[in-house]
């Protein structure tokens, strides 16, 4: 259930726990904290856990009789944990209580959006009739990114007595939130140093194994009414044990004050005494709620996104988990964008290519924030280079999964839980992660203007991504063309030829193209540059004439297979056997997991027909018509709008939607079309994690990408707007499920401006300020301007 700025869920499902625990996960973007309930250890409904962006930490497991290394986003202490019991008058001590407990009789929780506060309600009654209301109230501080504080309050029904409470700060944790991934090593957190504080601090420190973080976690109880504690030390953790008596009158709280430190930023202080000394400075719970919910007033006004019914609760639940991911504190730190959030342990806490889907929300919102994801890029460019050098090639090879080093963290095998069947894992042949890279590279500078990240280390990565592509091309003279051999395209689910037994598949349309547009964009940069800094850079990158040429002709002449008048997948793919698609839905119902029902039944999806999720159509996500038609022309082919409809329906009806994204990017493509079916894939891609449509991976941690994608959906996709050098380009949808929505944005040098789009419709208005006016581009080529101070209203 919700309103318009609630989350809730009625009643107690052990089995739905999880889900609800990964959705009502509280961040600042520095670190979060799973939504769970403070009763529970981790066990099968239920795990309680905290990450702190940029903690990882690397080990080494057997798997399938082989040693292979993973380095994993650490599972922090539990800084959460809360054991009570009745200690009534009139009878002996009552049971822990948890919502597994036979007690149970009520149970809600609430996620408050516009807050950024979580509530639990819990209400027990024991056989003899003493009801014990509980109430949870926590937050993780969106103003202070060290801090996060728990409240907690027991009211007696038809007893009285006492509450005996333990307050626990719980070192014993281990990364187990995924089950496939039971087989690895999960122990990350080592040499546990525990204490206690005056004013009711405890404290604990540990490390990690490498490379060796230290972590320090301070937390403040009080109790009122004010009682003293018996405190101990578990050897990895802290108890502290309290005694509130509590009547029918008189109810008794608790609240835990939790300050967190660690050692990942290079400029960080002892986290220790660090921690302890904040933690017992800290305000009490009622006043740290009040500056939280101010900085979340702050944060809702610069990334404002109004939709309206349901569709726009869950955008905001998007736009919430978004925020909290990687908000303006993540602009201070040294991180990517975690393709599951800070929310769970899937995926490892890995980065891959998720930015393309989050830097254009972040680019129009927060461009602090925006830059400072691709500055993590950047200060792994030695990496991407000494891969590209290890591999035999030039330039810079970014890796699929990057994590703390920017060194390639694909695992080597993968399970099949269908099957039970570890399998070789060729993923790590997605090379068009690094044409990902230059894209937000241009786009975010395109629609920001900052041009001084540009040409300075954005012309870096950029120009050596390009130099990649064009060493990566070996000219084929049968073809007179230049062809990039042993990929996987996004599609993922082709990793090689049914009968070769090498990896990987050739000249994927998708990866062509993207390194095309590398190039000719490397090349329009190097000409844009002032001539000193192009001078620099041509020294510094040893990049002369020759080179460059080639650049020029492998940009014009990469090969892109075709096949029934479309583009080709990849080459051979309409060689591939057609799947009988009616057959299998009928025989498993879900088939968004193909590969792993193929290769349960001894076959492999790498015969057919049959992709993962959008591969040759991300084409139409990343690039306009007019630019996708211009890329094609400059690559000697026809792509108007004829076969690209074409292309759409090919693939559309051989395609199984096995992640999150497909359905994000085909709505994308359909609502620009103006597509009968748009609404339905953008509809699957709104509700992906909050219906759990691929049954059970939400719980193990969103999907950041879908999520922010869905909100850049209407903002960009459905608005068509583009906001450039020449002022803000605008061509809506007209989307009869979304009439009329509203969001603010920055735009030439303006920040809060705000647009709102109606049938027919559309409203400009820019903040006033000293700025210019900003221009607006209508279709049909009508160019307004907008004055600041002023709104406009437009007829499209």
């Amino acid at each position: 259930m919700t309103d318009a700025w609630t989350w809730t869920y009625e009643d107690y499902e052990p089995g739905r726990e999880r889900l609800v625990e990964a959705l009502c996960t509280l961040g600042n973007g520095r670190f979060a904290t799973r939504g769970s309930s403070p009763e529970c250890a981790a066990g099968p409904s239920h795990y309680p856990g905290t990450y702190l962006a940029g903690c990882y930490d690397r080990r080494t497991s057997v798997v399938a009789g082989a040693q292979v290394e993973n380095e994993d986003l650490v599972n922090l202490p539990d800084w959460t944990r809360l054991r009570y019991r009745r200690l009534p008058d009139d009878g002996p001590p009552g049971e822990w209580l948890t919502p597994d407990s036979g007690e149970l009789r009520h149970s809600g929780v609430r996620l408050d959006l516009r807050g950024g506060v979580l509530a639990r309600h819990l209400f027990f009654r024991d056989g003899h009739g003493r009801g014990l209301r509980v109430s949870h109230l926590r937050i993780v501080h969106m103003g202070d990114a060290a801090l996060a504080a728990q409240s907690t309050t027991f009211r007696a029904y038809g007893w009285s007595g006492a509450v005996e409470v333990e307050s626990v700060l719980d070192g014993a944790v281990t990364n187990s939130g995924v089950e496939r991934y039971r087989h690895l090593e999960g122990r990350h957190l080592t040499g546990h140093r525990t204490g206690f504080a005056p004013d009711g601090v405890a404290w604990l420190d540990c490390r990690t194994t490498d490379p060796g973080f230290t972590i320090a976690l301070a937390v403040r109880t009080v109790t009122r009414p004010t009682t003293t504690a018996r405190e101990a030390a578990t050897g990895t953790g802290t108890v502290q044990t309290y005694r509130l008596p509590i009547d029918r009158h008189h109810s008794a709280s608790i609240e835990k004050t939790l300050a967190l430190h660690a050692s990942t930023h290079p400029a960080a202080e002892a986290p220790r005494p660090t921690a302890r000394v904040q933690a017992a400075a800290a305000p009490p719970f009622h006043r740290l709620a009040a500056a939280h919910r101010t900085a979340w007033r702050r944060l809702w006004k610069q990334g404002e996104l109004h939709v309206p019914g349901a569709a726009g609760r869950i955008l905001r639940l998007h736009l919430f988990h978004l925020l909290q991911t990687l908000s303006p504190h993540t602009a201070a730190l040294d991180v990517g964008v975690p393709a599951r959030g800070l929310h769970g342990e899937a995926y490892r806490g890995h980065v891959f290519w998720d930015e393309l889907f989050v830097l254009p929300y972040l680019g129009l919102h927060f461009p602090e924030t925006a830059r400072s994801l691709l500055l993590y890029r950047h200060r792994r460019l030695p990496a991407a280079r000494e891969a590209a050098r290890l591999a035999g090639a030039s330039g810079a090879m970014y890796p699929w999964q990057s994590a703390s080093s920017g060194h390639e963290e694909t695992q080597e095998l993968h399970l099949n839980p269908r099957s039970g069947r570890w399998l070789p894992d060729n993923s790590r042949l997605q090379r068009h992660v690094g044409s990902a890279v230059a894209y937000n590279v241009w786009r975010y500078a395109e629609t920001t203007g900052d041009r001084r990240f540009l040409h300075s280390e954005g012309a870096e990565m950029l120009l050596e991504i390009a130099r990649h592509w064009a060493g990566a091309a070996s000219f084929d003279p049968s073809l007179g063309r230049y062809r990039i051999l042993g990929v996987v395209g996004p599609d993922e689910y082709h990793d090689a030829y049914p009968d070769r037994d090498t990896p990987g598949i050739d000249d994927n349309t998708y990866t062509n193209a993207t390194a095309a547009w590398v190039l000719a964009r490397s090349l329009d940069l190097l000409d844009d540059l002032p001539a000193a800094r192009r001078a620099e850079l041509r020294e510094l990158l040893s990049l002369d004439d020759t080179e460059l040429a080639r650049w020029d002709d492998v940009s014009r002449r990469v090969h892109i297979p075709f096949h029934q008048g479309v583009p080709s997948q990849f080459e051979g793919y309409g060689e591939l056997a057609e799947l009988d698609w009616k057959a299998y839905r009928a025989r498993y119902g879900d088939i968004r997991r193909l590969d792993r029902i193929l290769e349960a039944e001894g076959d492999t999806v790498n015969r057919y027909q049959a992709s993962k999720q959008a591969d040759t159509l991300m084409l139409g996500y990343l690039f306009r018509p007019d630019e996708l038609s211009a890329l094609f022309t400059r690559l000697g082919h026809r792509l108007d709008d004829d076969v690209w409809r074409a292309t759409v329906t090919h693939y559309l009806r051989r395609t199984s939607h096995g992640s999150t994204l497909s359905s994000l990017v085909h709505g994308w493509i359909l609502a620009r079309q103006k597509g009968a079916d748009a609404w339905r894939y953008c509809e699957e891609a709104l509700v992906a994690d909050v219906a759990d449509v691929q049954g059970g991976t939400t719980a193990e941690g969103i999907h950041l990408g879908a999520m922010a994608g869905t909100i850049d959906l209407v903002e960009r996709g459905i608005t068509g707007l583009q906001a450039g050098p020449d002022g803000l380009r605008v061509d809506p949808v007209a989307l009869r499920q979304l009439p009329r929505f509203a969001f603010t944005l920055c735009a030439g040098g303006h920040r809060g401006v705000r647009l709102r789009v109606l049938p027919g419709r559309l409203a400009v208005r820019v903040p006033a300020s000293s700025t210019g006016p900003l221009a607006v581009v209508l279709p049909g080529e009508r160019r307004r301007t907008v004055a600041a101070g002023e709104e406009r209203w437009f007829r499209l």
